[in-house]
């Protein structure tokens, strides 16, 4: 008797199927399928596929909104023995079309919304791809209901690349990341035990109802949505990112976890609805740029419950995360502890350990099950990310002594003046003390004699008066002068206010065009 048993995608789906009969999935706006109609679906769908050509080991790519068609496609794809290619349609027309020619899918599912992006490029493919109209979703069920639900899903290697996406750095094009089905099921339990440990309300339990709130196409949701349907919890997805629409499925549908990024959370407690609704069962995730005090605050007056949890698209992505609803201030760290299997590290540039003492810094390097195993095509880019045996993050960070980790700065935005290192994270979370700032950014500017000097870039709160904000900004840095926390030439420069602090795709700070606007602003101040 054969008793090997691959770790599938399809396997996250053995119980919940059965435990989760008539638990729902919920599509905004009117779609509602049980865990039974959900898997009848996806032999639909892999049977759809099917007719189109689509066979083990091609490749499938979406451009849809985050609705039950994206969990279709998480599962239905992958477990057909196809790579699924979440294609991130946030990024630019050149971009978009970058992915598709180095991905090569065979088919791309495009919602009605995407499909002049598509007319605008498809001239320029460099791969024979069928395109699939699905309008705004009514032809994609047009499409899968004349297919049976039956659909033998098979066995294969686990090892097979089950999905892939693109990195969106601030340089360079976009990187192609791969994740097989083993990776992806460690991933899985991975999460399910590291957010499981958390003792009353925090975490993920089995009574939780789930909505993602990071686009789907970001690292798989942040692998949450397989860890929900392993689960065989209740989910909510919201379709387009509309803050009205998303706090009256919070109401209705009592979600009780989300993960997003800041801007996504600052978007929804901004919106006037935000103070009809009862946020206090809410547990929220939050990731992808660091959590300002002002919104931790903000969020608190409103009971929600946060916590924070550290990757990157190349982790898959959990690698840390910390409660920061606890009382406890050794687990309020904004980045918290190692999850279950992570072999996390601080080192020298020489690869040497550095101490676990709070304060010593280093480079961030992990091993785990689940990364990424480099980047598809780019062999000098794999060689580099994995260097003596440990995946670099380019983070910068230091452990404490009871373990947990704190991310200082990136080491691409850490900010060299006057022969001092300065964190531009440190001088962030002291101007986002000031009650006035809603969302700042340090950067450093070239400067001839000191190599860099420090500015700061910020978005102000309503009704804040902006001299007002710029004494009390340079007064709390002082104050940390002072207490020996940062040096003198940590005192920013300058200070830009600005409407909106520029992001990625993903809801990251782009400091790259941040630096570049404020050179082109001292520019035009020389000439003028």
């Amino acid at each position: 008797m054969d008793s090997e048993y691959p770790l599938l995608i399809k396997q996250i789906l053995t119980k919940s199927s059965v435990m989760s009969f008539s638990q729902e999935i919920v599509s905004n706006p009117n779609v509602r399928l049980n865990y039974h109609e959900f898997t009848g679906r996806l032999g639909r769908l892999a049977n759809s596929l099917t007719a189109k050509g689509i066979s083990e080991k091609m490749r499938v790519g979406v451009m849809d909104w985050d609705t039950h068609r994206y969990l279709e496609y998480f599962f239905a794809v992958p477990m057909m023995g196809a790579a699924l290619h979440t294609i991130n349609v946030r990024l630019s027309p050149k971009q978009v079309l970058y992915t598709i020619n180095h991905a090569k899918p065979d088919l791309i599912i495009v919602h009605q919304d995407f499909m002049p992006l598509i007319e605008e490029i498809k001239s320029d493919f460099e791969c024979e791809t069928l395109i699939i109209p699905i309008g705004y979703g009514e032809k994609y069920e047009e499409w899968i209901s004349r297919s049976s639900t039956s659909f033998n899903f098979p066995e294969f290697d686990e090892n097979r690349t089950a999905t892939l996406f693109y990195t969106t750095g601030t340089t360079g094009d976009p990187k192609g990341v791969s994740y097989s089905h083993r990776q992806l099921v460690l991933h899985t339990l991975g999460l399910l035990a590291g957010f499981g440990v958390f003792s009353g309300n925090s975490g993920l339990h089995r009574d939780d109802v789930y909505m993602p709130l990071t686009p789907l196409f970001h690292v798989h949701g942040w692998g949450f949505p397989y860890a929900a349907t392993m689960l065989g919890l209740r989910q909510v997805y919201p379709n387009r990112y509309d803050p009205e629409t998303i706090l009256r499925l919070i109401d209705s549908e009592a979600v009780t976890f989300s993960h997003c990024v800041p801007t996504v959370l600052s978007m929804l407690l901004d919106h006037p609805h935000s103070k009809k609704v009862n946020l206090s069962r809410w547990k929220v995730i939050i990731g992808g740029s660091a959590l300002s005090k002002s919104l931790q605050r903000r969020a608190s007056e409103f009971g929600i419950r946060l916590h924070a949890a550290y990757g990157m698209s190349e982790t898959c992505p959990f690698l840390t995360v910390a409660d920061l609803s606890s009382t406890d201030p050794d687990t309020q760290s904004q980045t918290g502890f190692s999850a279950p299997l992570v072999d996390l590290r601080v080192v020298t540039p020489d690869m040497h350990d550095v101490p676990n003492d709070g304060i010593t810094t280093g480079e961030i390097v992990v091993r785990a099950p689940w990364l990424t195993k480099g980047y598809m095509g780019n062999l000098k880019g794999s060689n580099d990310l994995w260097s003596n045996g440990y995946l670099h993050t380019g983070d910068v960070g230091f452990i404490r002594e009871n373990g947990s980790l704190q991310v200082t700065d990136r080491l691409k935005d850490v900010i060299k003046t006057g022969g001092e290192w300065i964190s531009s994270l440190t001088l962030e979370n002291i101007a986002s003390s000031c009650s006035g700032v809603e969302e700042v950014a340090a950067i450093g500017i070239p400067n001839e004699k000191w190599g860099e000097r420090v500015v700061l870039v910020v978005k102000l709160l309503n009704n804040a008066v902006p001299d007002l904000i710029r004494q009390d900004l340079l007064r709390k840095f002082r104050e940390h002068v002072e207490l020996g926390e940062i040096s003198k030439w940590a005192i920013p420069d300058n200070i830009f206010y600005v409407e909106q602090l520029p992001k990625t795709s993903v809801g990251k700070l782009d400091k790259k065009v941040m630096r570049k606007n404020v050179l082109n602003l001292n520019e035009k101040s020389d000439d003028g």
